[in-house]
């Protein structure tokens, strides 16, 4: 995933020996991994949904007269779900963990911030509103939407205890 990702890598001591009790009676544990990283992708697009970061800390807002002639449903969204960034939110799971992350190439401009300078000439040019704006930088806050926080260390927990659950209920009936 080129734009921004994170893999996970579970710390939770109680999700952990869960995992290892998991591997012991599977063997391939990328089916729980998957079930993960779905429930992470539908945390972060509630990141997006409530405009706040992994943590539950506000996003930076926009820029006024930005904010006044964006389209879309709020900030790093735009109309409709399909092709924006909170729709390219996937996740790549495998025996030995999950990813999860965005294939757009400005991903991490607003997961990380940056600030935009010229390539070719002294300044950016762009429109804002109904005025063309020259500037010789831009800086775009950032403004992270994946990443663990609680609520994903509660999804990551969660699902490892249920498949766990249903693996020793299918090993108590074999």
């Amino acid at each position: 995933m080129a734009g921004a990702s994170i893999s996970v890598k579970i710390l939770d001591a109680e999700a952990v020996a869960a995992l290892r009790q998991i591997e012991r009676l599977m063997g391939d544990t990328t089916p729980v991994t998957r079930a993960i990283g779905v429930g992470l992708v539908e945390v972060v697009h509630t990141h997006f949904e409530t405009e706040s970061d992994p943590q539950g800390k506000a996003w930076a807002p926009l820029e006024a007269t930005y904010a006044a002639n964006k389209r879309g449903a709020g900030i790093l969204r735009e109309a409709g779900m399909r092709g924006g960034l909170m729709g390219s939110i996937t996740s790549r799971a495998s025996a030995s963990g999950v990813e999860v992350g965005s294939n757009k190439v400005y991903a991490g401009v607003h997961q990380e911030g940056a600030t935009i300078t010229p390539v070719n000439g002294p300044f950016l040019v762009f429109r804002l509103g109904d005025r063309v704006v020259h500037a010789r930088s831009v800086t775009i806050p950032a403004r992270p939407f994946i990443g663990v926080g609680p609520h994903e260390e509660r999804v990551i927990l969660e699902t490892i205890l249920d498949a766990l659950d249903r693996a020793v209920a299918r090993a108590a009936h074999a």
